[in-house]
């Protein structure tokens, strides 16, 4: 299991991936009882295909996605709550009135762009790739601040989530605090739809806090293993995912999936005070794996392995952020190809084969260069010759960058080339 683990947090994106998860599971566990118990939990939902839309609107205008999601998703969730005092639409018809209306907009507005392709797949079920090293500064420090608002406004939320009527009569502004408490998911649904995807984020909202509620009844107690629900539960699907090759969102549901059963179990088993221990134990150990695993997750290694468990992630991490990994020796296996465009060079490619828009047409590699690019490509070097066709080779050399035609390419300047007898996997999916 340690094992498992360390070779998973070698890889810089799934690092990013847990950090980013494992606050905006804590985020979504701690608003998510104030919503159950008032029954706003499909406002994750509704939230979240609003966060579709702006997502891509963004692509479109090849715009920042945070930033244009953040507002866009914080002014419906002042809207949703001004439909549902309205007498005449009700909460779950302004919730569909603008689900619907905004995942309509979002499949509208990538099909007339980039097209129905793969980017629809990480809409609406998640990446692990949508995180780079920009976005998790900035989902960190909205998820402090979603937080802090928490813990000041703690009180105040206590008492309209369990009582709002009560609330108005004694003074409580429940307006504004309703208000506060849809900011605060408006946030924690766009920092994590980005790994969880529109159709899965709610999750993280609903399932800790049930599960929860089947062993407290307190509301603290309620909240504080919630959160610590969430977290273990994201980290277990992070691992399955990892270990399965299959996608990170829908493995952390049907983890929250499997937790809830289990409390629901546990309900008449299981003393609440150990339950409440066990749950705290399981979070004080995934603090000490996060630190101790970011301390070593080889992002500073000089030499970077592209695995064929990981191949077309791990080469896209690459791809998305380059600044990373320039300069550093990148090692991988694959298919040599080489091409002609129009009456140009030929470029030389070491890929696999993977899924792409309609099943088995992509690829996933690196150009590959034994002569320098760029500024210093009138030096040759090294006339060396490169292998046939389809040969099964193994290239180690280093990330550079070049420019042509205005366009920024990357490239592997080759110290090692070889022919390898055995074949790996030409196909790979994850």
């Amino acid at each position: 299991m340690l094992a498992i683990v360390s070779e998973m947090f070698s890889f810089t994106f799934l690092v990013r991936a847990f950090v980013v998860g494992a606050l905006v599971s804590v985020c979504a566990a701690l608003l998510g009882v104030s919503l159950v118990l008032k029954r706003y939990s499909m406002i994750g939902d509704g939230l979240s295909h609003v966060g579709f839309g702006t997502l891509a609107l963004a692509t479109a205008l090849n715009a920042a996605p945070l930033a244009v999601s953040v507002p866009i998703v914080i002014a419906a969730a002042f809207l949703l709550l001004r439909l549902s005092e309205n007498s005449k639409i009700k909460g779950d018809a302004a919730i569909a009135l603008i689900s619907t209306g905004s995942l309509a907009l979002g499949v509208v507005i990538i099909s007339m762009t980039s097209g129905m392709n793969t980017d629809v797949c990480n809409y609406l079920f998640g990446s692990i790739l949508a995180m780079s090293r920009s976005d998790v500064y900035l989902s960190i420090i909205l998820s402090i601040t979603v937080f802090a608002l928490f813990v000041v406004f703690y009180n105040k939320l206590f008492v309209i989530a369990f009582d709002e009527n009560f609330a108005r009569a004694t003074g409580v502004k429940a307006g504004l605090y309703n208000m506060i408490i849809a900011v605060l998911t408006a946030l924690t649904i766009v920092l994590g739809m980005r790994i969880m995807g529109a159709m899965l984020i709610s999750s993280l909202i609903i399932f800790p806090a049930l599960s929860s509620m089947r062993l407290f009844k307190k509301f603290k107690s309620v909240t504080i293993c919630s959160a610590c629900v969430s977290i273990v539960c994201f980290f277990t699907g992070l691992i399955i995912s990892y270990v399965y090759a299959v996608p990170t969102g829908a493995s952390v549901v049907m983890i929250n999936i499997f937790a809830f059963l289990l409390f629901w179990a546990a309900n008449t088993l299981l003393v609440k005070k150990a339950g409440l221990s066990a749950a705290a134990g399981g979070l004080s150990l995934l603090l000490v794996l996060l630190i101790c695993c970011c301390g070593n997750s080889g992002a500073d290694t000089p030499l970077v392995e592209i695995k064929e468990k990981m191949f077309i992630t791990q080469t896209n991490d690459v791809y998305l952020n380059a600044d990373e990994y320039l300069g550093k020796t990148i090692k991988l296996e694959g298919i040599f190809k080489s091409e002609q465009y129009m009456d140009g060079p030929n470029y030389c490619f070491v890929i696999r084969y993977g899924p792409g828009c309609c099943g088995y047409d992509g690829n996933a590699g690196f150009e590959v260069s034994w002569i320098p690019k760029g500024p210093d490509g009138k030096k040759s070097l090294w006339p060396k010759e490169y292998p046939s066709a389809d040969d099964w080779v193994e290239a180690i050399g280093e990330l550079r960058s070049y420019e042509e035609d205005g366009y920024p390419y990357l490239y592997i300047a080759l110290s090692s080339l070889r022919v390898l007898e055995e074949r790996g996997a030409e196909f790979v999916t994850h």
